[in-house]
């Protein structure tokens, strides 16, 4: 999808206007059409109902215009619908801004079809918009969520560790970031025991590796981002079972969520010393797969014992939170797909957030709220970490019981982060389980525009020149 040509500025160009219509206004709207249009609203039983639409015939037949169903508040998905609703051309709406919506119409446009051997991409529908809209931001932010559903729609079999790896780079080389990458035994070597522990299973070509790419000024403020970059996820020894491994291409969900935002953060320019890692990694089954009952040694100096070898998104993500925290950042946060606990306690569309800061939570609140992207916090509770306890090694990578376990993996993490640093951790889904307006069945960012509205409003007033 290229979305350089569905949102141009509003010089006066030759377009089809659409009326939007809400229940509410419909009859006072109807009632002041020619009648040839209100024949034929009458005739299509259009109403204003959110998603409808209606075409309202002019004076000539070339001068037709259309009206939609939409509330008179705009969130990002009410204008998604009329693009495959109405033809392709060239589109103002009439009397009013898309605002938000903009970023809908543009998304609606988004297919996945690397795959199909005769794909059928959406026809383009351009959008005009005010001048006083920043459209190269919009953009931006149309192009970080279009990078996450990609990745998380391309199967393991083409987004192995290396191929996450190769995407950063791509990443990388567009704004002129540095990359370092750690492979394989050279794990053990650096001290990144965890990582190498889950991944070392994959075999040649899919070895695991953590991705450590840098950005900025020095003396700036340090941003670290992080994202769980399990790029399948077998369960390991504690295999899952099929239905449960059939969706386990999306398991770095997290890592393209830190990729997507990190981009973000460049193409804005913003005046700080961005950081991400990634541990990328394939859970697989050999005879050199970790099992349960294993202890091993983090590299923070915590030893963990094995207690399900299908909890190992925790794992790769305890090495890397210690590696960001010898470093100082001002914040971490981080990005994984990690419980289906989370997806019990708040469904496929809430991703839930956890966060050691009151201040970073509630602006990240306040920037799910100003997106219409939503998070819901869920609490750091500190009496569940007895179900972490271990007999045998400092902690367990399973709760016991079976209960609260996104608020236990939680603190599992959290055993890794300084106190003092303000660290947000984010369990989203990273999938769309029935297509909706602006955002079909598959791979989504969730979380994302929240995170980037509070971290723009946070170093927006300091860019780099």
């Amino acid at each position: 999808m290229e979305s350089g040509s569905l949102i141009e500025h509003d010089t006066g160009q030759d377009a089809r206007e659409i009326a939007l219509v809400d229940p509410a206004g419909f009859e006072a709207w109807r009632d002041a059409l020619p009648a040839r249009a209100r024949a034929a609203v009458e005739a299509a039983q259009f109403k204003g109902a959110a998603g409808t639409r209606v075409i309202l015939p002019g004076s000539e037949a070339e001068s037709w215009s259309a009206a939609f169903g939409a509330p008179a508040a705009l969130g990002p998905w009410d204008l998604a619908g009329a693009v495959k609703a109405l033809p392709a051309g060239r589109y103002r709406i009439a009397g009013r801004e898309p605002g938000a919506a903009a970023l809908g119409w543009i998304l609606a446009h988004y297919t996945f079809n690397r795959y199909l051997s005769d794909p059928k991409p959406v026809e383009p529908r351009a959008l005009l918009v005010p001048k006083s809209v920043d459209i190269a931001a919009l953009r931006r932010l149309a192009d970080a969520q279009v990078l996450v559903r990609d990745l998380v729609n391309t199967p393991a079999e083409d987004m192995g560790p290396e191929a996450l790896e190769a995407a950063v780079r791509d990443v990388a080389r567009h704004h002129g970031a540095e990359v370092k990458v750690t492979v394989g035994d050279d794990l053990l070597a650096e001290n990144f025991p965890t990582i190498h522990a889950v991944g070392r299973a994959a075999g040649p070509g899919r070895e695991p590796r953590l991705i450590d790419m840098g950005w900025g000024r020095k003396g700036d403020p340090k941003l670290t981002l992080i994202g769980k970059g399990v790029c399948f996820d077998s369960g390991g020894l504690d295999i899952k079972t099929a239905g449960n491994m059939l969706l386990m291409k999306k398991d770095m969900g997290g890592a393209a969520h830190a990729l997507a935002l990190a981009g973000l953060v460049m193409g804005a320019k913003l005046r700080v010393r961005l950081r991400v890692l990634i541990p990328a990694v394939e859970n697989a089954i050999d005879g050199g797969a970790f099992r349960p009952g294993d202890i091993i040694r983090t590299r923070k100096g915590l030893s963990v014992e094995i207690g399900n070898t299908d909890a190992e998104g925790r794992l790769v993500l305890c090495d890397a939170l210690a590696l960001a925290g010898e470093d100082s950042p001002e914040m971490i946060l981080d990005f994984a797909t990690l419980t289906g606990a989370a997806r019990v306690a708040l469904g496929p569309d809430l991703p839930a957030l956890f966060a050691n800061d009151d201040s970073l939570a509630e602006g990240l609140l306040e920037g799910a709220e100003t997106t219409a992207d939503p998070v819901w916090r869920m609490p750091l509770w500190k009496p569940y970490a007895e179900m972490l306890k271990s007999d045998v090694a400092d902690i367990n990578n399973n709760a016991s019981g079976g209960f609260a376990g996104a608020i236990t993996a939680a603190l599992y993490l959290e055993k890794f982060v300084d106190p003092k640093t303000p660290w947000a951790h984010l369990d989203t889904f990273a999938w769309t389980p029935t297509a909706k307006p602006g955002r079909p069945k598959g791979g989504e960012a969730l979380g994302l525009r929240a995170f980037w509205a509070y971290i723009e409003k946070r170093y927006g007033n300091h860019r780099a020149e």
